[in-house]
């Protein structure tokens, strides 16, 4: 069973710093990409970032480019999420994903397991 356990949400003002956590287990991680999405309210889920199994691979949202960084430490099963240049538009629930390719993917239909959730909440 997979279990993702996304970390680091809150409130900051516009302009400010974020970092998420997710922890896997359950699945191998280092064989599979992982992607954050994320859900404001009243909104469809929208695709933020995603990495290869390697690393070597990113792609990000036109949004969030720039701005966001994710990245990997696959000797400790984590994935992360630096958020730069915070906007109130980034306001959302974020969640982790893991995917089931290798490859990096901005498409919601191929990830086959989801965290919970964090909040982040960006105040103007």
């Amino acid at each position: 069973q997979v279990q993702l356990v996304e970390s680091g949400g809150g409130l900051v003002e516009a302009g400010g710093s974020l970092r998420l956590s997710c922890a896997a287990s359950g699945r191998t991680f280092s064989s599979y990409a992982m992607g954050w999405f994320r859900q404001a309210p009243g909104k469809e889920r929208q695709f933020v970032a995603t990495i290869a199994f390697s690393g070597t691979a990113t792609y990000y949202a036109d949004s969030v480019k720039g701005r966001f960084t994710i990245s990997r430490d696959n000797a400790k099963n984590t994935v992360y999420l630096q958020m730069n240049s915070l906007k109130p538009e980034d306001t959302a629930v974020y969640y982790c994903a893991n995917s089931v390719r290798y490859v990096a993917s901005t498409s919601a239909d191929d990830y086959d397991h989801w965290g919970q959730g964090t909040q982040v909440t960006v105040s103007s």
